[in-house]
């Protein structure tokens, strides 16, 4: 989707979910056609001419200065990430679309997963490719596949994919909703980043289609990095466990990141991961 695209449908999206009283103007008369606040009200609140404000949500308008990015962003009642990716989508020049070489984990990275020892561990690509995985973390989210896939590029897993399309990830998670918010959330983020990426544009593209799930999330504009949650899991070999998933950037490569899940020290959690290790050896 274009910069300009996407920085009117998030505006439009943010400015839908407030009502006057939200941000404490009085309701201009008339029959309200749309949800949320007018544009009238939004500019009023951000102090910028209504003329302005339209141009700006209709793509017409571009290099926003810093100051009426922030007006806009605090009339919004944006979040810290909501407002970086206001920022970003407003203040990046449009570029043409192309498709990236495949990403892959340097050895260094691979040195690095190796190193976290017991705990399943992998390595995502910025669409979340699966790039590479230690043999337990396959064994937990994805031993119906082949463990050797990650290795090449055609036929990587893609948690995204697998977690809208995919059967036997939809029922590994007991709280599917979470995930998937949490997963379209981050590629909302990376997609205001790359919105030259056609590779990550493509894969929007076919779980649009595929999946009313996804279509509905992705229209919702939500923008939050994953980080750290706790899910339960419900594994087909061992059971329910909960854990938890940690996503750190790896330096080198800051559109990958190492993912590590862990369990409560001394859980009943904590022993049906060993199980499943013991199950793999």
């Amino acid at each position: 989707m274009a910069l300009s695209a996407q920085l009117s449908e998030f505006l439009q999206a943010r400015r839908a979910r407030l009502r006057p009283e939200d941000v404490g103007v009085v309701p201009l008369p008339g029959r309200r056609r749309v949800a949320g606040l007018r544009r009238e009200e939004l500019a009023q609140v951000a102090g910028v001419s209504v003329s302005y404000y339209t141009r700006l949500e209709q793509g017409q308008s571009v290099n926003a200065s810093e100051g009426v990015l922030d007006a806009l962003a605090t009339a919004l009642r944006l979040d810290e990430h909501e407002r970086g990716h206001l920022h970003e989508l407003a203040s990046r020049r449009p570029r043409p679309r192309e498709e990236p070489p495949a990403e892959h984990a340097d050895a260094l990275t691979r040195d690095l997963l190796r190193s976290v020892g017991n705990a399943p561990a992998l390595v995502l690509g910025r669409r979340t490719d699966v790039l590479a995985w230690n043999p337990l973390a396959h064994a937990l989210l994805a031993g119906h596949v082949d463990r050797t896939a990650p290795g090449r590029p055609a036929d990587r897993p893609n948690l995204a994919r697998m977690l809208f399309l995919d059967p036997h990830t939809r029922e590994l998670y007991a709280d599917r909703a979470r995930k998937t918010r949490a997963v379209v959330g981050n590629l909302r983020r990376v997609a205001g980043r790359h919105p030259e990426d056609a590779l990550l544009a493509s894969l929007v593209g076919e779980l649009s289609m595929k999946s009313s799930e996804f279509a509905a999330l992705w229209s919702d504009h939500r923008v939050r990095p994953c980080e750290a949650d706790a899910y339960l899991l419900r594994h087909p070999l061992v059971g329910e466990l909960t854990v938890t998933q940690q996503n750190l950037a790896i330096a080198r490569s800051p559109d990958q990141s190492l993912t590590v899940v862990t369990t409560e020290e001394g859980s009943s959690s904590a022993d049906t991961l060993e199980l499943l290790r013991t199950y793999i050896a």
